[in-house]
């Protein structure tokens, strides 16, 4: 008998074998693998906007001193940080993660101030994690404030050997300003960017009112604001995205047409979002050379710092504007992007409208906000012991030093 042969009549022979049915055993196996995809990883949370790696990435930086008026520090030292000690998931991922909050053309309003190359508009890939610098963003300190304070829950970290916050206490509606993109098993998340103060706004309204209908909320929340500009179609659609969480709108590039010694220019100033401008242009090569669209004479890309500028030259005597709707018809200038606000309620994920997201928000606060003053009344109460000792000694110093 062969070892092989030797060790299997072993195993056979043991009598702590348990047999279970292969179909129940992958059913369970798969709903706990999804699961764990869902809530560790690829869906937001619906008090403080941030997926785990995100969230992790800010506390890291907290924990490393690297705030807004601090100075720059490695990213490679910030992802290792991370890393090795609350996101065992490889460094790329989080560096991956990491330049996203750092782009101003991904977050309404970055998280992440970013020194060096984070990558472009155009598609262009961050340098390594060794060439770059970090720290937090000025707004992200908003996000930390008060977490020393006992304001959340602190739970292990995946080796027992730190403590991470199950949420950070965030100040600002992170969900809804910056918005969030994510795909986990069998469901993913797509929620639009938002102005800030059109947020408050909607959240004040909420406060004064909290039987108040979307389309009120709507008066104050106009609608996405991406991070790229661009228009925004389909108002009805919006209105119905927000009251169900699942919708979509339509996003249209922003251009004017220039008149210039008889010769018609489009100008493009801002795209929608999430579009890569290179391919944008490629794109509308491949239609000129391709004879779809007729009457271009020259596309250049004339982007700065100042700003977004794509100028499309056309032929005298053409008609512009049809040039116009035809290249929104062919290209990326218009595109639809769909909505579906999939956030984790307690710990489960659950598709929410925007007011739930408001409702989710404020009440959150409170319970941050009531954290807060027990811990500081917590604080004051022990200082009262000490002082009103202090004060008892000093009425009769001399007995005390005797």
């Amino acid at each position: 008998m062969d070892q092989n042969s030797k060790l299997e009549k072993d195993v056979l022979n043991q009598e702590n074998i348990e047999e279970v049915n292969l179909s129940e055993e992958m059913r369970k196996s798969f709903l706990s693998y999804a699961m764990s995809v869902i809530v560790s990883r690829a869906l937001p949370d619906i008090k403080d906007g941030l997926k785990p790696v995100q969230r992790r990435i800010l506390y890291g930086m907290k924990e490393l001193g690297v705030y807004s008026h601090s100075s720059y520090k490695k990213a490679a030292r910030v992802v290792g940080d991370v890393m090795g000690k609350y996101h065992p998931h490889g460094d790329s991922s989080i560096y991956e993660a990491m330049v996203r909050m750092a782009q101003d053309f991904s977050y309404r309003y970055p998280l992440v101030d970013g020194h060096g190359n984070f990558g472009s508009i155009d598609g262009d890939k961050a340098a390594a994690m060794r060439y770059t610098e970090v720290k937090m963003a000025k707004i992200a300190m908003e996000l930390i404030k008060n977490i020393d304070k006992e304001t959340i829950d602190f739970v292990d970290n995946y080796d027992g050997s730190e403590k991470e916050p199950l949420v950070l206490p965030t100040a600002l509606p992170n969900l809804l300003i910056n918005g969030a993109t994510g795909i986990a098993v069998g469901m993913a998340t797509k929620i639009p960017t938002h102005n800030l103060g059109e947020v408050i706004d909607g959240i004040i309204s909420y406060i004064h009112n909290k039987n108040i209908s979307i389309n009120q909320l709507m008066q104050h929340i106009k609608g996405p604001d991406f991070p790229t500009g661009g228009e925004l179609l389909g108002l009805k659609n919006l209105e119905s995205a927000y009251k169900t969480g699942r919708g979509s709108v339509i996003l249209k590039a922003r251009s004017h047409i220039v008149e210039e010694r008889g010769k018609s220019s489009i100008v493009i100033t801002e795209i929608p979002y999430q579009v890569k401008k290179s391919d944008l242009i490629e794109k509308i090569a491949l239609l000129v050379k391709n004879k779809t669209v007729e009457g271009i004479t020259d596309l250049r890309d004339e982007s700065s710092r100042k700003g977004m500028k794509i100028v499309i030259e056309l032929k005298r005597d053409v008609n512009a504007k049809i040039i116009l709707n035809k290249l929104y018809k062919y290209s990326q200038l218009r595109v639809s992007f769909g909505i579906n606000m999939v956030a984790l309620v307690n710990r489960k994920p659950q598709l929410v409208s925007l007011k739930h997201i408001l409702e989710a928000f404020f009440g959150f606060r409170i319970h941050v906000i009531n954290r807060q003053k027990t811990f500081e009344l917590k604080k004051a109460n022990a200082r009262k012991h000490l002082v009103v000792a202090l004060l008892t000694i000093l009425k009769d110093i001399d007995t005390a030093i005797r």
